[in-house]
């Protein structure tokens, strides 16, 4: 029998910047801790991704011990993100079909953030103590998410990866499918199956198949969609109900800790 382990974990601090490889994370309500917690928005409050600004590739992120975030980008001197507290501004935002009320970053954040996007925007926070529900269709009364589009985690296999790249021209690297949890020792897709599973003996649940925009069309090192690929390769193999799917989203039940190398084991 196979041992499927973990190879790789990510977040994404601010939903579309560039992502961060870390080692192991603590699961707290939303997820990993730290992913997709911050998130920018037009000052309409509507959210704003690679999918129409794909240059937010080129903003990358670091988190030091204590959860102080730092920007930077090419061309710019780093920018370190004010601590949300409670006393801070709130905003209304609107992600998808949610509407929400949540913190706002400094003005000095808001300029730094605007002149690389070269847009008037802002940058936002969500706390432990707002409650975004996860679509009851797919999860439980309670299940919450932050800033990711739907779920807490997305999870891919690298056989999975392995098995697109040997039809494309041109590999892609797994970054362009922005997942937390990477997988290995595995067949290809075997995640599309897995609805019951432990990593670290962290009970969780994969509920629904991540049906894909074009943000992996974005070239994560340039700032700028890079043709149709590998979304074309993949709606010739992966495409049902009028949507292309790569990854598992995922609910965790329990909380804790899981890091590279931990077992998953279906159950």
């Amino acid at each position: 029998m196979k041992k499927i382990i973990v190879s790789g974990l990510f977040i994404y601090p601010v939903k579309s910047f560039a992502g961060v490889s870390i080692q192991s994370s603590d699961l707290d309500d939303m997820g990993l801790k730290y992913d997709r917690r911050w998130m920018v928005v037009t000052t309409e409050g509507k959210f704003v991704t690679q999918r129409t600004m794909p240059k937010m590739a080129l903003i990358k992120t670091a988190l030091d011990e204590g959860g102080q975030l730092t920007l930077s980008t090419q061309g710019k001197s780093d920018h370190p993100v004010a601590l949300v507290d409670i006393d801070s501004k709130k905003m209304d935002v609107i992600i998808w079909r949610d509407k929400l009320q949540v913190q706002k970053a400094s003005d000095e954040t808001d300029l730094w953030i605007s002149d690389v996007l070269e847009i008037d925007c802002h940058l936002v926070y969500i706390s432990n103590d707002v409650e975004r529900q996860c679509n009851l269709e797919y999860a439980k009364q309670g299940d919450k998410t932050g800033f990711a589009d739907a779920y807490p985690m997305l999870m891919v296999s690298e056989e999975s990866l392995e098995d697109l790249n040997a039809r494309l021209d041109k590999p892609v690297e797994m970054r362009r499918f922005r997942p937390n949890i990477v997988i290995k020792g595995c067949d290809a897709f075997a995640e599309d199956k897995m609805e019951a599973f432990k990593i670290a003996d962290i009970a969780m649940n994969g509920v629904k198949l991540c049906d894909r925009c074009p943000m992996p069309t974005v070239d994560p090192d340039k700032g700028e969609r890079d043709g149709q690929e590998p979304i074309i390769t993949l709606a010739k193999y992966r495409k049902w109900d009028g949507k292309v799917y790569f990854g598992m989203n995922v609910i965790h039940r329990e909380l804790g800790e899981i890091k590279i190398g931990d077992e998953l084991v279906e159950t």
